[in-house]
């Protein structure tokens, strides 16, 4: 499409308008056309994308349009635009997907709109974090932002914040969804820098329809030592990849004028700290003859890149950044063996973006939102409450640990004019530290609610209608320095206790009848409460105590299974061996009858331990599998608690699998397959073999042993939950787990069901694939999942596997272990399989790997890059 040449432009509108072009998918774009009338939609005739007007997502603001002598040169989608003369900062907030990954693009033409001529400079944000800084240098020329980032919310909020330097405006608001296996990175998003058409010999940009993901591929202009190449291409012969560049612009191609010189592509940046991103996209655009070979190595920064690369007539191949680099110049160049020099047809360059600040606490979001609703405050709230700092909201101060989302800690409503009751909706702010609402109208009660604030320290009423006895436990607090309360002039507030008051009128009489009975019935309240306190109290068996206290052995089932403590000390040879320790305590080697047992003593502090020793020795004697360790015996014998399994000779998978340890041992792929088909069926047996379902809440690799025979058992029980028999799917309790295996849908909601463990599963099964730690020790702290998303995309799945295996592995069955693990860790749990489906995949992956290891035509090197080839074109350089 050739945006310049008005007849053509002027065609397309005609037969989009007679529907003789049919428009291509827009399902997954969101295009706001800023400042347009309101409610209005309209097809962009030169593109055909749909835009709708953005009067339903804003309040603030103003519309306004360019200069008439502009609308000629540029697309209907800036014609006009909304300006923020008011407010430091003003917000779009528009609903998306949460998860998918965004082509994000934010357009600006001043088009000198107000008749002022000054060029404003002013903030761009997206949600928390500052993006860009917006300096329109010209005033009739057309410029843009643009960015790829997954937003961690089911919205998006982007910003224009006042710096003082000009009045904020925007043109249009443009969002395309992209598959998420494109432009991974290891942390943080991708700035546009460039995006060049480096074989074209036109003027011409090209996007949608062009290109399906609506990018922006700029002409690269004149290099007096490249010339073009092109070929006349059929949209449905070219195979295309994941990044489908446009077929227009994979029909031409640079290559230098001197065919034994080398392809340079350089670029400066402004700051020497940054790192890119590149993406080289490439087809050969001639039929080669017979005696002819095309082929060069991409040289980075003089090191090596990318080698023997041989692009394909009817084929594009992306090579592309696995990680981030400082490195700005590129060279292509010709090997030995090759007679034709390089070409390239294309290169996206972006710029690593790390938006450091997380969005502030949801339901801290959702109960501010609700007081600003309830009060109707009039201040400019809008964006993130917290973030960016330079732009917090005005009466707000946050808690900001660099790791956790920020919280709200202070909030200062005061002098605000509000009326009504204190609402609810404050409780909902669990971290405030200072409440401040003096100086309003408010009245009611002081509700009890503001008293349950664990956090708060000040707490200021003054100067409102409130009525009624004070809270006794803010009383108290106030009384023994643990909050700061101001509650003078409310005329009608008064301390429990010193509110009566003595009212002479026809009423009394009765009021003292009503309060001598209620004293009577208190009195016989109080001698049945007596009576009962007397009584010995039953604890039901599902009780657990949280404090610790002698208890008798009748809440624990199986007295034959008992030890005293006396016994404990004889069979670990008084504590002679230790094996290890945890937070429950300190396991030690026993022996009974000979047979080698671990006996775990609960250390006398841990309280969460005793609760843990109650739920693992009910569960592990009513449960039986072999890929769970057996329970042979426990102590329970007042403060001195202790369990004593099955010996398990190997330890537990995470010191194999790190390579840590006295006896760590090196584990093949085949050991590892049957390492995770023993752990899914001890699992398996907790969500099916038990009635009701068992969640175990702490699968990890630590809590998978090896037996003498590396056989795999789940172990560690205190967590665990049964899953009600009524016809619920989950139960609802507060978090528990260990960081980095916990599925982020249960911390976020407190919903525990099977899917839970499901997730923590498919987080040990990538370790087990990588060897790699769960949470990577460097500055970035890279989650597992994180790091093989980024690692999927590009196909390698050498780079995936454990560097140890030294490629002695099975391709296919490792592919598949690869997308089973992913599977289950899915961001949307019922997207994650049960796992019957998980242990049926396991062992058909070994199946295959003990296939192959027998088969002697077996050639795992040239099916992992037939397999690559048949699932990705891309390619991602190989690592040095």
């Amino acid at each position: 499409m050739r945006m310049s040449t008005s007849f053509l432009v002027a065609l397309l509108g005609v037969l989009v308008l007679a529907g003789l072009i049919q428009a291509q998918d827009q399902s997954g774009f969101i295009s706001i056309d800023c400042g347009g009338p309101a409610d209005s939609k309209y097809t962009e005739i030169a593109t055909g994308v749909n835009y709708t007007s953005d009067s339903n997502l804003i309040s603030s603001g103003v519309s306004r349009s360019i200069t008439s002598d502009l609308k000629s040169l540029y697309q209907r989608q800036v014609w006009n635009l909304r300006s923020f003369p008011e407010g430091i900062r003003n917000c779009y907030k528009i609903n998306i997907t949460r998860g998918s990954k965004y082509l994000i693009r934010a357009n600006f033409l001043y088009g000198n709109y107000d008749g002022l001529n000054k060029l404003p400079k002013f903030d761009l944000l997206l949600g928390a974090n500052w993006w860009a800084t917006v300096n329109i240098e010209v005033a009739i020329d057309y410029q843009f932002n643009e960015i790829i980032h997954i937003p961690s919310l089911d919205y998006v909020q982007i910003c224009l914040a006042n710096t003082g330097a000009g009045t904020p405006f925007i043109s249009s608001i443009e969002l395309r969804t992209l598959k998420n296996i494109t432009y991974v990175t290891q942390i943080g998003s991708l700035e546009h820098y460039l995006r060049w058409d480096l074989g074209s010999t036109s003027k011409d940009t090209y996007r949608y329809k062009d290109d399906v993901y609506d990018r922006f591929w700029d002409p690269y202009g004149y290099n007096k030592d490249w010339t073009q190449l092109s070929v006349s291409i059929e949209a449905d012969s070219l195979i295309q990849n994941i990044y489908k560049p446009p077929v227009i612009v994979m029909s031409t191609a640079a290559t230098p004028v001197n065919a034994s010189a080398p392809m340079v592509i350089s670029w400066e940046p402004e700051n020497q700290a940054d790192q890119f991103y590149v993406y080289m996209h490439f087809k050969e655009v001639q039929v080669l003859k017979k005696n002819q070979t095309r082929e060069f190595n991409i040289i980075m920064n003089g090191e090596p890149w990318y080698e023997n690369l041989a692009p394909v007539y009817n084929r594009t191949i992306t090579i592309f950044s696995r990680v981030a680099s400082k490195a700005f110049q590129y060279s292509l160049e010709r090997t030995e063996n090759s007679n034709l020099p390089p070409i390239i047809n294309a290169i996206e360059i972006y710029r690593l973006k790390e938006f450091q600040q997380s969005e502030t606490f949801q339901g801290d979001v959702d109960a501010i939102t609700t007081i600003n609703s309830v009060y109707e405050v009039k201040r400019n709230w809008q964006g993130d409450p917290c973030g960016p700092l330079a732009y917090l909201w005005d009466g707000l101060n946050c808690s900001n640990d660099g790791y956790n989302s920020p919280r709200i800690t202070t909030l200062n409503l005061s002098s605000s004019g509000l009326t009504g009751k204190i609402d609810l909706s404050i409780s909902q702010l669990t971290m405030l530290e200072k409440l401040d609402l003096s100086n309003n109208s408010l009245n009611g009660k002081v509700p009890d609610f503001l008293s349950k604030l664990q956090h708060l320290k000040i707490l200021n009423l003054e100067k409102n209608n409130l009525t009624g006895p004070i809270p006794t436990e803010l009383v108290v607090k106030s009384k023994d320095g643990s909050l700061l309360l101001s509650v003078g002039q409310n005329p009608y507030l008064c301390e429990s206790g010193e509110c009566k008051k003595k009212k002479k009128n026809i009423l009394t009489p009765l009021v003292a009848s009503i309060g001598g009975l209620l004293i009577l019935l208190a009195a016989v309240a109080a001698i049945f409460w007596n009576l009962k306190k007397r009584k010995p109290k039953v604890t039901a068996p599902s009780e657990i105590s949280l404090q610790y206290r002698e208890q008798s052995d009748t809440s624990l089932p199986v007295k034959n299974q008992i030890y005293s403590y006396s016994d404990v000390l004889k069979i670990t040879n008084n504590f002679n061996t230790i094996l290890g320790k945890g937070g429950f305590g300190t396991v030690y080697l026993g022996y009974i009858d000979d047979a080698p047992v671990a006996v775990k003593m609960l250390s006398p502090s841990s309280v969460q331990g005793y609760r843990q020793f109650q739920a693992e020795v009910k569960l592990l004697m009513r449960v039986h599998h072999r890929n769970l360790t057996t329970l042979v015996g426990y102590c329970n014998e007042r403060t001195n608690k202790g369990l004593i399994y099955e010996y398990m000779a190997n330890g537990d998978l995470q010191q194999h699998l790190s390579g840590k340890g006295s006896n760590a041992k090196f584990l093949t792929w085949e050991d590892r397959l049957r390492i995770a088909v023993d752990a899914a069926l001890g699992l398996e047996y907790l969500q099916n073999g038990c009635k009701p379902p068992i969640i175990h809440r702490d699968i990890k690799s630590t809590n998978i042993l090896l037996n003498e025979n590396f056989q795999a058992k789940l172990s560690d029980f205190g967590l665990s939950k049964i899953i009600p028999t009524d016809g619920g799917s989950h139960v609802s309790t507060v978090v528990a787990g260990t960081l980095g295996y916990l599925d982020p849908d249960y911390y976020t909601s407190n919903r525990l069901t099977e899917k839970s463990d499901v997730y923590s599963f498919g987080v040990v099964l990538l370790e087990i694939i990588t060897s790699q730690p769960v949470i990577a020790r460097n500055h970035e702290k890279t989650h597992i999942v994180q790091w093989v998303s980024s690692l999927v995309a590009t196909g390698d799945i050498k780079a995936i596997a454990c560097s140890r295996l030294g490629g002695e592995f099975d391709v296919n069955s490792m592919w598949r272990a690869v997308e089973i693990a992913m599977a289950c860790v899915s961001p949307n749990p019922t997207r994650r399989p049960i796992m019957s489906v998980i242990v049926t995949e396991l062992k058909e992956c070994l199946a295959t790997k003990l296939a192959r290891t027998k088969s002697t035509c077996a050639n795992t090197g040239e099916s992992g890059e037939l397999l690559t080839a048949n699932l990705y074109t891309d390619v991602s350089p190989v690592a040095r």
